[in-house]
């Protein structure tokens, strides 16, 4: 059995690890993984046709600069999957990459199966993405529980909610084993804010400045707060320099095991609008979420159809957590929501409560690999005729 997976970014190659590791445990050595993928894939015998960093390409011009380069790309891996012809596609997030990879196969080869991992993310942006999936896969794997029903309302492919990777990591079972979670200190000991402006240059350079000025103001308006900020190696020069403009100087975190250390002990955390809002959700950390675009993305922000860019408030149904945006991305007001979420607050105690509820909603049995395994052995034993009818 041959097994294909196209994806361009680390997480992906995370999830595509465990997907893999899943489908070795049910068809042993009788199972061989091809296409595109990273160290993870690599422990499971993929020899990835080039190297995905070259696909891990943010903001519109830095992917129109590039763009002869991702074109020959995209025909060197459909010409690979129609030559290779797997009993599976499997396509996991990168959806400008991955579903014109998945429509070009379908248009040479309509009997390809092919699953989705990570859908769009259409509740925010551009929900006509969702006709478009539909035509390219045959089964989509959503990590939120809300997107399936997102994708039914828009003409997308069937999906099933899995589970989120974050949901089976030992650092947040251990930190949701304690007794009390998000910081809940000794009384009349100072809170500690987490610092979190981004892992990624162009964030940092938008927000440092204004993650030290509300720093500083917090610094002013609650006694003895102490602050840390967790610092990826490859942006670490940056945040120092950055750093060294600060009044008030917060711990810096070296590894993803301290981030998740602290975590566990935060108070409350102001962040950049990501990622990271869903892990200081499900780790039970308060938060205000701010962010500033670059100026091309900024200019069609229009674009943006989503009640909301922060995935708590997406999958609480409701507006949980504060978020800041460009000129609302005043420190003075930062300053204030994240003081009442430092201290004993009906804010703070809300927003616990609704964090709460996040995880209760994201919960699932089985870790998303195996869920996620079993769709992809359901197509390759689905009959070619029923794929085709929609049965």
């Amino acid at each position: 059995m041959k097994i294909a997976f196209v994806l361009g970014e680390e997480s992906a190659d995370r999830i595509a690890g465990e997907i893999a590791r899943a489908l070795r445990h049910r068809l042993g050595s009788d199972v061989e993984f091809v296409g595109l993928g990273g160290d993870a894939l690599k422990r499971e015998g993929l020899d990835s046709l080039f190297d995905i960093e070259e696909l891990s390409i943010i903001g519109v011009g830095a992917i129109l600069s590039r763009l002869p380069m991702l074109l020959a790309r995209l025909r060197q891996t459909v010409d690979f999957l129609l030559a290779e012809r797997p009993d599976v596609i499997v396509t996991i997030d990168s959806f400008t990459f991955t579903n014109r990879v998945a429509l070009k196969v379908r248009r040479k080869w309509q009997e390809a199966r092919i699953v989705n991992v990570v859908p769009p993310a259409i509740w925010a942006y551009k929900p006509r993405r969702a006709e478009a999936l539909r035509q390219a896969v045959d089964h989509s794997a959503s990590l939120f529980p809300f997107e399936p029903r997102f994708l039914e309302d828009n003409g997308g492919p069937p999906a099933t909610y899995v589970g989120h990777p974050l949901m089976g990591d030992p650092r947040l079972r251990a930190i949701l084993q304690r007794e009390g979670v998000a910081g809940m200190r000794p009384a009349g000991e100072p809170p500690h804010l987490l610092i979190l402006p981004g892992s990624r240059r162009g964030e940092i350079e938008r927000l440092m400045d204004d993650f030290g000025q509300i720093y500083a103001r917090l610094h002013e308006r609650i006694p003895g707060l102490t602050a840390s900020l967790p610092a990826v190696p490859r942006v670490r020069s940056l945040i120092d320099r950055k750093l060294s403009t600060w009044a008030v100087q917060p711990t810096i975190l070296e590894g993803d095991d301290a981030k998740w250390a602290a975590f566990g002990t935060a108070d409350a955390a102001l962040a950049a609008s990501g990622t990271v809002s869903l892990e200081l959700a499900l780790a039970g950390v308060p938060m205000v979420l701010a962010y500033r675009l670059d100026p091309v993305s900024y200019l069609l922000r229009h674009l943006m159809t989503g009640w909301t860019a922060a995935l708590p408030n997406f999958i609480a149904g409701h507006p949980l957590v504060p978020e800041h945006f460009h000129e609302f991305v005043r420190p003075e007001t930062l300053a204030r929501r994240l003081e009442r979420l430092l201290r004993n607050t009906p804010e703070r105690t809300a927003q616990l409560a609704g964090l709460q509820e996040i995880r209760q909603a994201m919960d699932v049995p089985r870790p998303p690999g195996e869920t996620i395994a079993d769709l992809v052995l359901d197509q390759i034993e689905r009959p070619i005729a029923d794929k085709k009818t929609g049965a």
